[in-house]
């Protein structure tokens, strides 16, 4: 617990004033955390012997984010140019007798999508008017929610959501989650549009914690999929006693996507 909490408030500590100055901070803070998912990503795959090009998605992660952070309109080629690269790289790996060479292309282009394009989306999160505030009140609402969800469903969870997959989450646990970040995004909408220059009903507020409480189990579900394919607890060891950048990022990548459209559509 201790390890566990000295590595939370180093995060805490290089995460909030990259999220204050953004720009090149802030991007290098979410290209150390995904370019190290990229390769934990890649590894799990290759402890059942598939052979995705490891080096090719790390690059390609970085390419994109740097292309959204940097370039946003020139994205989209940047990600149609990693998956050319990347078809390229695996059909000469058939060539030189990898059978599974499709299978591994495919691990190599999801590993591209997911951690390069979606995790992109907190990129755009930040680079909205007054993206500092709105990806704080995100990130909260989520960190908030995950820890209601953990320590209800600790202590009072008796009915398990997905029991093969992830054991130790419950019903009871994730209805937590939801009213605590649910309930905490209401408070913060008011705290924000008072004392910050964004401006947020609290139903406003209720509804994206809701969307946000709600939804974003499905990223840490996920990546609990590949994990138990891989046969692995932790992706790896990056954060003492958290485990890897991977397991970090579980509802985070969600965080982004749902936030940024949820903003974007309903506020601005």
């Amino acid at each position: 617990m201790i390890r566990r909490t000295l590595t939370a408030l180093l995060l805490l500590a290089l995460l909030l004033p990259a999220v204050y100055f953004g720009g090149i901070a802030y991007f290098l803070f979410v290209a150390a955390f995904m370019g190290t998912a990229a390769w934990e990503y890649s590894q799990m795959f290759r402890l059942r012997a598939f052979r995705p090009a490891s080096a090719l998605t790390i690059g390609a992660v970085l390419l994109v984010l740097a292309a959204r952070a940097f370039q946003p309109d020139d994205a989209e080629i940047v990600l149609t140019a990693s998956i050319l690269v990347a078809m390229l790289f695996h059909l000469s790996s058939f060539e030189r007798g990898r059978n599974d060479a499709a299978v591994d292309l495919t691990i190599t282009l999801a590993g591209i999508a997911y951690l390069g394009w979606v995790a992109g989306y907190l990129i755009d999160l930040r680079q909205l008017p007054y993206g500092a505030w709105w990806l704080m009140l995100v990130l909260i609402v989520v960190w908030i929610a995950d820890s209601a969800a953990y320590f209800v469903g600790v202590r009072l969870g008796r009915h398990k959501m997905l029991p093969r997959l992830s054991p130790k989450k419950s019903w009871e646990g994730y209805a937590a989650g939801v009213v605590v970040g649910t309930t905490l995004a209401g408070l913060l909408s008011r705290l924000f549009s008072q004392f910050g220059p964004i401006e947020l009903s609290v139903w406003q507020g209720l509804s994206l914690g809701f969307v946000l409480s709600a939804l974003t189990t499905l990223g840490d579900l996920s990546e609990s999929l590949f994990k138990r394919f891989a046969g692995i607890k932790d992706s790896g060891a990056f954060l003492p006693g958290h485990g890897g950048a991977f397991d970090r990022i579980d509802s985070l990548i969600w965080a982004g996507v749902l936030g940024y459209y949820w903003i974007r559509f309903l506020l601005l």
